[in-house]
């Protein structure tokens, strides 16, 4: 059976065979997707790094108390092993060809060929030339090698007070390593939440037994530990760089575009823009259009975990069937709190506080619109009742709308305020 590979086709054939590059939470989904709606049609799986599929976020969070990984057959329910017809674990992608009738993915064992492509390869830690004495995490081998170096009375310093940073950083320190973090930024987590709520998280790296520095450029990493722009010398047996992630995309250089941070656009069903509604992607390397939210970046769970949903019902020709706008999603368990992130916080958007963040309590953040009452994300702080008020909100095909002074107040449900 061959695919009809055009972006304007009514009524798409389904592919005779599809390849999954990427062996991840994205991939896995995405062949249980095609699983559970009846297609009987050949899967192959291309992994790069020798393991079956895990989830990633314990890697942070309980780096010290969970030295095996989380595996996704257990965690979800679904073991790409068994639903896949090969599963090719170890063998990364090199390069794809667009040339022939169908998508080529070359490999150093050859090339693959299949109706229909899903790239879903993933992303990988960021690691500045010149930082090579730094560890990074990102998969569980550099799960398990920060852990070995992770002893009690190790010195660590973590370049960056991001979601990895923060969360390496709490554990660490609660298991007696003497931990260092290292920011650019004036405050934590500014690229995700913006200075001003990314300030009020300062004050839990002390109350952890952490050591903050912001502000700091760090301009050489050694064996030692790193120099900042300033001269010091912060001394340290172990570093982390923890300065964020880019979609693993390299191998695909030339064959499809690709913005400057080598993510793919794809529209609500996956399909990559400009080029045959055959290829897709999904997951981190997925920059994803959302009638809510605009173009929402790969990297959030709930994309990996239900967006494969949307684009199999597409590219079998039923899309429907499936919810296309997943909403932007973090969690985090840092430094004595659990957050959670709805949504996408615009630069410009204007900031409200729900409770007191120095009261003691959980507290929440509010992202409204410049000027309107639409929300464009809702952060909780140890509130775990407004989490699932946040979730259904960004489940309406457009933003929330909710009402400023009942949105405040903690004392009063977050479903109260909603004005729709």
């Amino acid at each position: 059976m061959t695919a009809r590979t055009h972006d304007d086709d009514p009524d798409p054939r389904p592919p005779g065979d599809v390849l999954v590059v990427g062996a991840g939470l994205a991939a896995t989904q995405t062949v249980a997707a095609l699983r559970e709606r009846g297609y009987d049609g050949r899967v192959v799986v291309l992994g790069a790094e020798g393991v079956a599929p895990y989830d990633r976020p314990p890697l942070s969070k309980h780096l010290l108390d969970r030295p095996r990984p989380t595996w996704l057959a257990d965690e979800i329910g679904a073991d790409l092993l068994t639903l896949a017809d090969e599963v090719h674990l170890g063998t990364p992608a090199r390069g794809l060809s667009l040339t022939g009738a169908r998508p080529e993915v070359l490999t150093d064992q050859g090339a693959l060929g299949a109706d229909a492509l899903v790239v879903a390869s993933g992303a990988h830690a960021v690691q500045p030339p010149g930082w090579e004495a730094a560890l990074t995490l990102h998969t569980a081998a550099d799960a398990e090698r920060l852990r070995a170096a992770l002893v009690p009375g190790a010195r660590l310093v973590v370049i960056g007070a991001g979601w990895i940073g923060a969360e390496v950083a709490g554990v660490a320190a609660a298991a007696g390593v003497d931990v260092v973090v290292v920011e650019a930024n004036g405050a934590p987590l500014v690229a995700a939440l913006g200075p001003t709520v990314g300030e009020l998280t300062a004050p839990w790296y002390a109350a952890a037994g952490v050591r903050l520095l912001t502000g700091e450029h760090v301009v050489e990493v050694g064996t030692n530990g790193v120099s900042l722009a300033d001269g010091k010398l912060i001394a340290a047996d172990v570093v982390l760089a923890a300065v964020g992630a880019r979609p693993t995309t390299d191998w695909l250089a030339g064959a499809l575009p690709r913005e400057p941070d080598g993510s793919l656009r794809v529209d609500e069903h996956h399909r990559v823009v400009g080029a045959p509604r055959n290829v897709r992607a999904v997951g981190d390397v997925a920059l994803r259009r959302s009638p809510r939210h605009g173009w929402v970046p790969g990297g959030h769970w709930d994309g990996a975990l239900r967006g494969p949903a949307a684009l199999v019902a597409d590219l079998l020709g039923t899309p429907a069937d499936a919810v296309t706008d997943v909403a932007p999603y973090v969690f985090s368990t840092q430094l004595g709190h659990e957050l959670a992130l709805f949504g996408a916080p615009h630069t410009d958007d204007e900031v409200v506080l729900r409770g007191d963040p120095a009261g003691g309590g959980g507290w929440g953040a509010l992202w409204f619109r410049r000027g309107s009452d639409d929300v464009g994300a809702i952060l909780t702080v140890d509130r775990p009742r407004d989490v699932g008020a946040a979730r259904r909100l960004f489940t309406a095909p457009g933003l929330p709308r909710l009402d400023r002074a009942l949105a405040v107040d903690p004392g009063r449900l977050l479903r109260e305020a909603s004005l729709v």
